[in-house]
């Protein structure tokens, strides 16, 4: 039995969507926090902020190797380390594997986030997002 490979081949212009879904859920995300409340649970704005940091990161892989992560999103920093080799900053791969490490918590609610964590997550995205930006 052979393991599925977390990489999917996609076109040459696939990049392109990955990233107008990435600006999309930044800016819902971006949004959203600007309404929250203090002890409000805002494990809806950092699932959308883990849905932008997913769609960062297949869209520079997209654009530099055609390829994305499929399924195991605790692969994608892997990847993405692969298709970049040096040019991933230790900082931002750092960035990418916290952001990532929200995921199930915050899409499954297994304990309350709140807007502090949001915006400490926020600004990691904001900023793994300008970098991301400079390779288009």
């Amino acid at each position: 039995m052979t393991g599925k490979s977390p990489r999917k081949k996609v076109d040459a212009l696939h990049w392109q969507g990955r990233l107008r879904v990435a600006q999309a859920f930044l800016e819902a995300a971006q949004q959203a926090h600007r309404l929250a409340t203090p002890g409000q649970d805002c494990n809806p704005i950092i699932s959308q902020i883990v849905l932008a940091t997913i769609a960062f990161g297949d869209s520079l892989t997209a654009k530099r190797a055609q390829v994305v992560n499929q399924h195991d999103h605790a692969q994608a920093p892997r990847l993405l380390r692969d298709v970049l080799g040096n040019l991933l900053p230790d900082g931002q791969e750092r960035r990418y594997r916290r952001i990532l490490s929200f995921k199930d918590e915050a899409q499954y609610g297994t304990r309350q986030a709140l807007r502090d964590e949001a915006t400490r997550l926020l600004a990691d995205l904001e900023e793994f997002a300008r970098w991301t930006e400079g390779f288009f």
